[in-house]
């Protein structure tokens, strides 16, 4: 049995009831379905709490895919009462945190559009983040690039979802801009996060619903990692 992936529908969903249907080998609790987004793509797993049937709560201090990536793991806090499978739980997540890393992700993806080069590498703090772009430092003026960011996030474009099929999609390269991190295939479709005018790319992340919500973005430091790799770091102010 799957686990039905809510924050897919809705990353705006910050506590559900499920039902406990698996337990994994390192402790991981497996759910019916969950708003809990797991480690991937550059974006680090939500952090919460399962509150039990009998009252307890404990604490889900990350979560993961299980290894088919169908299901979805909660990890819990060590010494943590764990529920039976079949129990019925309701989750709630760390929405503070939760929404740092939707806007910074956001963000994110506003800077390949402000720095349109191949993308290797990138990662979404709490609160702050980066991206390593393929490029020589040549023009690389850090108050040039906060001012054209905070531009696009002022247009306060409206953030959405598409599906396109895997095959439309590998007809499509250019859409893909990251070079290490590969967009979510092998299910026969691939979701696509469309910020209205601006940038439309393959991304099973979470993200605000338009780009105000963002707020007052700084370019913090821009770093020299290679020949042609420059790491470009952001955070919300």
């Amino acid at each position: 049995m799957s686990t039905e992936f809510l924050f897919r529908a809705d990353s705006y969903l910050q506590e559900t009831t499920a039902q406990v249907i698996g337990l994994t080998e390192e402790g991981g609790i497996i759910l019916d379905r969950t708003i809990f987004y797991p480690t991937g793509g550059g974006q680090p797993g939500d952090q919460g709490s399962l509150h039990l049937s009998n009252g307890q709560s404990v604490a889900v201090i990350n979560t993961v895919y299980a290894p088919d990536r169908t299901q979805i793991a909660h990890i819990l806090a060590p010494e943590s009462p764990r529920p039976a499978i079949g129990d019925s739980v309701r989750v709630q997540i760390d929405w503070d945190l939760r929404y740092k890393r939707m806007r910074v992700h956001t963000a994110l993806h506003l800077l390949t559009t402000v720095l349109p080069y191949p993308v290797t590498g990138g990662a979404i703090g709490d609160g702050e983040g980066r991206l390593d772009f393929d490029i020589p430092d040549a023009g690389m003026d850090k108050d040039e690039i906060a001012q054209e960011l905070a531009r696009r996030i002022g247009l306060e474009a409206d953030v959405t979802e598409q599906w396109i099929t895997d095959d439309e999609l590998l007809a499509k390269p250019e859409m893909i801009k990251t070079m290490s991190v590969k967009p979510p295939m092998g299910s026969g479709r691939v979701r696509l996060i469309d910020i209205a005018g601006l940038d439309l790319q393959p991304c099973g992340g979470t993200h605000v619903k338009n780009t105000r919500e963002i707020g007052t973005v700084l370019v913090t430091n821009i770093e020299k990692k290679g020949k042609q790799n420059r790491r470009v770091r952001i955070a919300l102010a």
